[in-house]
């Protein structure tokens, strides 16, 4: 949605995760600690820098969750870079990774190549999207529970981790270089869509909130909620990052395309 609309914007050239054989792996091993600070932005630079130093237009942007583990070096790299933290009810990313990305996110083989990679036991996987998805660092008290976890759980996780340490770090960068938004409440206000644009600034029509308001979907047009033993699992790895973004009490809502 963001990569759609904001590429429609004069003097943008907006990205939907960027070279992403490059970041995802680089993230992945930022988070996990197998690479050092100064090889992580001698990576950025020489492709997220070149990028921007080439760019022709006056704002360059990528709209990617792989980057989420990489905000503390995106954000010494680029001391005029700007974040915005864009959340969605975890319910429906999880059912929307699990139903429409399939074998392409946490796959029963493609985690176990990763986890043995991370404990030493294997040759790092290809730089392709399914085998690069965190699993919990060895202090994390998920560790040893993730183990035994179905493809579903993996992504719960997922989706809690990263915004918890998106949250993190974000909250170590001036708050003038910051932006929280909900989804939910993206799609229904043109104002918050307007604080948006105002923030990258971006001029602003309101005709731009049209783009917002209708749900995209580059795979699937499909909505599933999830079943009862879904919602357990859900609750039980994920629950307290809910209520930290403000959705705890909420019921699941359907999703008409």
């Amino acid at each position: 949605m963001l990569h759609k609309a904001l590429s429609a914007a004069p003097g943008v050239e907006m990205h939907h995760e960027y070279a992403v054989q490059i970041t995802q792996p680089l993230a992945v091993k930022r988070y996990l600690g197998a690479i050092g600070e100064a090889e992580v932005q001698k990576i950025l630079a020489e492709s997220f820098g070149a990028a921007v130093t080439h760019a022709r237009a006056a704002h360059w942007g990528d709209s990617s969750n792989k980057l989420s583990w990489l905000v503390p070096d995106l954000a010494k790299l680029f001391p005029d870079a700007r974040f915005v933290h864009l959340v969605r009810d975890g319910r429906k990313v999880a059912s929307s990774y699990f139903h429409k990305l399939g074998a392409e996110n946490y796959d029963d083989r493609a985690n176990a190549a990763l986890q043995a990679w991370y404990d030493g036991k294997s040759s790092a996987p290809p730089p392709e999207k399914p085998y690069w998805w965190p699993v919990p660092r060895r202090d994390d008290v998920m560790a040893e529970a993730f183990r035994g976890f179905d493809q579903f759980q993996r992504i719960c996780w997922h989706w809690a981790e990263i915004n918890r340490v998106s949250l993190a770090a974000l909250a170590a960068i001036p708050q003038d270089r910051t932006l929280f938004v909900r989804l939910e409440d993206l799609t229904r206000s043109p104002a918050l869509l307007k604080k948006l644009y105002g923030f990258l600034d971006l001029p602003f029509a309101e005709a731009d909130f049209a783009v917002f308001a209708r749900p995209h979907n580059v795979n699937k047009p499909e909505d599933r909620l999830l079943d009862a033993r879904q919602s357990l699992q859900f609750d039980a790895i994920a629950g307290g990052m809910m209520a930290t973004l403000g959705y705890a009490g909420t019921p699941e809502y359907a999703v008409s395309y």
